[in-house]
């Protein structure tokens, strides 16, 4: 008996859907739910080029002032030229400037206030895919999924928010890759689908198939 075309059809029709159910599912479970806290606890801030800081020495007004922190990461003021800052704490910093400035003025005092934040590239939190405005966010304590999604403005009329996924370093370097529900959070108001972030995350929020 020869099969009539629309049967054929049909058939190859159910195996398409089959393949397509399948793909999705294996995508969308393959990854384990993000922790809940993350946040550490002795977390200090690194200072990153593009940052502003703010040198304060004591008793020495003329060579306190507001410098960026050039793209090679160094900065420059009075009487100290191309001084790493990329890296270092902001206390740190400013026990490497009493140091410098030592030479010059007796028993140097020197506090550093960072006033415009940008961070290291190994620290900023990325958001890539179907965000509403993807970008690169300084970390910040204690932030969470919730504070980065409003960053961003959101998801997108074809984001697949409950498929995204954050890629996160462990401390040995090796990656890990969790889930996370941004649909459930943004668009259903569930707080419970809200995480703590880490430095150098990665969200991946991907286009929805329908």
């Amino acid at each position: 008996m020869v099969a009539r075309p629309h049967d054929v059809v049909g058939v190859l029709f159910r195996w398409l859907l089959l393949g397509v159910l399948g793909w999705l599912v294996a995508g969308c479970s393959s990854y384990p739910p993000a922790p809940v806290s993350a946040a550490s606890a002795d977390y200090r801030y690194i200072i990153g080029p593009g940052d502003s800081v703010n040198i304060i020495v004591w008793r020495n007004p003329e060579l306190s002032m507001s410098v960026p922190v050039r793209p090679d990461g160094m900065i420059a003021g009075p009487l100290i030229e191309d001084m790493p800052a990329m890296g270092k704490t902001p206390t740190a910093l400013g026990r490497d400037m009493e140091k410098a400035l030592g030479t010059f003025i007796r028993d140097p005092v020197v506090t550093i206030v960072v006033t415009g934040f940008v961070g290291t590239q190994s620290e900023q939190i990325r958001v890539i895919g179907e965000a509403s405005k993807p970008q690169a966010l300084p970390y910040r304590q204690n932030m969470t999924l919730l504070d980065v999604m409003i960053a961003v403005g959101g998801l997108t009329d074809f984001a697949d928010g409950n498929g995204a996924s954050v890629v996160r370093a462990d401390a040995d370097g090796s990656k890990q890759q969790y889930s996370v529900r941004l649909t459930d959070l943004i668009r259903r108001g569930d707080v419970s689908a809200n995480v703590d972030m880490k430095p150098g995350d990665v969200l991946i929020i991907p286009q929805s198939w329908f």
